[in-house]
């Protein structure tokens, strides 16, 4: 039989063996597998047509077959046809048998199933029944276009059924479903491809076939390439994500380390050993560098003597202090004693501050209590000194936190621990004796106290001879005038005056430190450093001028008055003019005119405003001024009792439970004490009043005037010295207000307050009692 006939013969047939059925697609017999019959049969031009998804719109109706193909056909092929087939287009059970394999029962079952997922082409059930039937029939393609075409229902069944049936017809070779080199075409790939993509979660599905034509498609030698592409929403929630899940997995991981690291800490520094640990030191030294302090070092002289020889205290049943304390004010000498002791003993020295015992972590302090003692009983003989004691040694209170507690505690145990005989000495030193706990001061721990007071005058003698050892001095140095001209300096202070002035001389390039230098630099510590850089107007230095010559004239005019040291109107430090007098001596005590003469220093400058510019133009000024003189009055009358109405009685200590008409009664005396001495410095300043505008005259002229240069200045004498440029900045002229006053100097309108013009303005003076 000729090709065309068998495959026009072969297609009418199939189409026979289905009845005829319209829902039937043709194309499923013709993209049956090979193996399953008549398929094999048609010609080498129908098998080697590509699969479309179109088929059954591609190929002519079976009744246009039956008259165009069978109607042109031989009788020789027609019977060679029939010979084959028994009966042509007939329904036998070996052409059931060739087709299905199982008999018209599953051809009738099959177009039932397509009928029913036909009508319910939503129904995935219907639809997964369909392809079922399909697999079993060996329909692969008929599956495949079905699943493309989009038009029915789907499932994760009849996904599997098509990926199936797409593994079918790549392992097929040959058939009518491949073309003549074995592979799937473009088109058919690509709408796998799209079919894939259409059932995936927003991907792109792209598939290609090999480059090998010798063997069929999806074979090892020409494979099927699947190329999977995301979109971009898909692929940026997926980096988010994974660097959500980065970022919280370092966060974790850091946490934990941080954790791990603060453990370790913790553990490093309650196990093993601190940080701070106190050392023993072997000090260089001596009693002859420690100087202004001589009772003070007469009394540890005993202490040395203790542990050179012990046994020269304890024969005759003596025993010597276990802790001492040394009290006194800021930068006498405390730590500098302490450390001469150990040197001229030649023992091991122990230090440690108050501070450095407790921290965060409770318990750090008594365990280091217990470390520094247990330090000083393996180096016995030692000395173990505790600087600024009350910053563990405090009073004890309800409130008090648990550590605070627990440190006092240990080193009140350890003090009780000691022994008279084991050769260890506890020093502290304090600048609140009064602020330590009870216990910690009674016999048997402290029991005594050694005072380091600030150096008397031939202490600072003793002390600047000291300094000015290693300073190049020029001949005019005079130690004793410097002593006498700092007052209540301590060693540390007096140590600075002579390092500031080496330093200005430095600056100076000068061959030696002069006398100037020095002057220089105790001026800048007790009155402030110069600044110079300040514009002020003229008015307010004249306004400055007459107010410190007020302070000046009470000073030099007052019997009982400490010797004038000094006068300037340079502002220095918070003050826009200063005034000081220093007494001859040290004093220890002041007497009722004594304190009375301060009040009067201390409102002369006020006096001396309202003679020159009237009341109503006195400035803020004179605030610092009264401050000090009610300061004066209030100790006279609560505490010296100097009030004739208020009597000998101490109100100062328990002033809050004092009753109120004692407190006015205190308030009436102070202000009588303040306005007496404002009526005293008024008078003498209205006397003095030529001396007081030469000597405003003076400081506008000079700036400084010491007091030989004071008492030159009203007595109309010219000085040696140029005067300074007046680099004040000037305002317009304002009327003087009616009253008494120089005519030559305009007056300063009223207190100006700051550069906001709402602040008061810094304070123009005061005198420094």
């Amino acid at each position: 039989m000729a090709p065309g006939l068998k495959a026009a013969t072969s297609a009418v047939c199939a189409r026979g063996f289905l009845g005829m059925a319209e829902g039937l697609p043709l194309a499923m017999f013709r993209a049956a597998p090979p193996s399953r019959g008549f398929a094999s049969m048609a010609p080498r031009e129908l098998r080697a047509r590509p699969l479309s998804l179109s088929f059954r719109r591609n190929l002519p109706s079976p009744r246009i077959l039956s008259r165009t193909s069978l109607g042109n056909t031989s009788g020789q092929q027609m019977s060679t046809f029939q010979s084959r087939f028994q009966k042509p287009c007939s329904w036998t059970p070996m052409q059931r048998r060739t087709l299905f394999g199982s008999g018209g029962n599953s051809t009738r079952n099959l177009a039932s199933l397509e009928e029913t997922a036909n009508k319910n082409a939503t129904n995935a059930t219907a639809q997964n029944a369909f392809y079922q039937a399909l697999t079993k029939a060996g329909m692969p393609a008929i599956i495949v276009e079905r699943y493309q075409s989009n038009n029915f229902a789907t499932s994760p069944s009849i996904d599997a059924a098509y990926y199936r049936a797409l593994g079918a017809l790549g392992q097929a070779g040959g058939g009518a479903q491949v073309s003549q080199n074995g592979n799937l075409s473009n088109t058919q790939l690509q709408a796998i491809g799209q079919a894939v993509a259409a059932n995936s979660r927003g991907a792109n599905v792209g598939v290609s076939a090999g480059a090998t034509a010798a063997s069929g498609a999806g074979a090892k030698e020409a494979p099927l390439h699947v190329v999977v592409e995301e979109t971009i929403g898909s692929a940026f929630f997926k980096w988010i994500k994974f660097l959500a899940y980065f970022g919280l997995v370092t966060y974790l991981c850091m946490v934990a380390v941080a954790m791990i690291m603060d453990t370790f800490q913790v553990l490093k520094k309650t196990g093993g050993k601190m940080d701070n640990e106190a050392k023993a030191e072997h000090q260089s030294v001596r009693f002859s560098d420690v100087h202004g302090c001589d009772e003070a070092k007469d009394e540890l002289q005993e202490l040395v003597e203790f542990l050179k020889n012990p046994e020269k205290f304890s024969t005759l049943g003596g025993k010597l202090p276990k802790g001492v304390l040394l009290v006194g004010p800021p930068g006498t000498g405390k730590t500098l004693l302490a450390r001469a002791v150990a040197g001229e003993a030649g023992v091991p020295f122990f230090f440690m501050s108050g501070s450095e015992f407790d921290e965060v972590y409770v318990g750090v302090g008594a365990k280091r209590v217990r470390e520094l003692f247990a330090g000083a009983k393996s180096k016995a003989p030692a000395i173990v000194f505790i600087d600024e004691l009350d910053a563990i040694g405090g009073k004890r209170n309800a409130r008090d936190a648990a550590y605070v507690k627990q440190t006092l505690n240990q080193l009140l145990t350890e003090l009780d621990g000691f022994e008279q005989n084991s050769g260890v000495i506890i020093l502290a030193a304090t600048n609140f004796p009064e602020l330590l706990d009870k216990a910690l001061t009674r016999p048997g721990r402290f029991d005594r106290n050694v005072v380091v007071d600030l150096p008397d005058v031939r202490g600072r003698m003793a002390i600047l001879k000291h300094h000015m050892k290693k300073v190049i001095a020029s001949n005019d140095v005079s130690l004793e005038t410097l002593a006498q001209g700092t007052p209540g300096f301590s060693g540390a202070e007096l140590e600075n005056v002579i390092n500031q002035a080496a330093v200005h001389a430095s600056k100076a390039k000068a061959q030696a430190v002069s006398m100037l230098d020095f002057e220089w630099a105790k001026d800048k510590v007790m009155m402030g450093a110069e600044k110079k850089n300040m514009i002020m107007s003229q008015c307010e230095r004249e306004m400055t001028a007459y107010h410190e010559a007020g302070h000046a004239l009470v000073i030099m005019f007052s019997q009982r008055a400490n010797p004038l040291h000094k006068i300037t109107i340079l502002p220095r430090g918070v003050a826009l003019g200063v005034t000081t007098h220093l007494p001859a001596i040290d004093k220890y005590s002041m007497s009722k005119d004594e304190y009375e003469v301060a009040i009067d220093v201390s409102m002369g400058g006020k006096a001396a405003e309202e003679i020159v510019y009237g009341p109503e133009r006195v400035t803020s000024g004179c605030s610092s001024d009264i401050q000090n003189a009610t300061r004066i009055a209030y100790n006279m009358v609560t505490r010296c009792g100097m009030s004739p109405a208020l009597g000998n009685v101490d109100l100062a200590s328990n002033y809050q439970d004092v009753s109120a008409p004692t407190k006015k009664m205190i308030e009436s005396e102070v202000r009588r004490f303040i306005e007496e001495g404002r009526l005293r410095a008024d008078s003498l300043i209205k006397d003095k009043r030529k001396e007081l505008d030469l000597l405003a005259k003076g400081l506008l002229a000079y700036e400084t005037l010491d007091r030989e240069e004071a008492f030159k200045i009203i007595k109309g004498e010219k000085l040696d010295r140029i005067a300074v440029k007046n680099d004040a900045i000037k305002l317009q002229e304002i009327g003087r207000p009616t009253g008494t006053g120089m005519t030559d100097i305009p007056p300063l309108p009223g207190s100006q307050g700051g550069e906001d013009g709402k602040s008061p303005p810094t304070p123009a003076g005061g005198a420094v009692a």
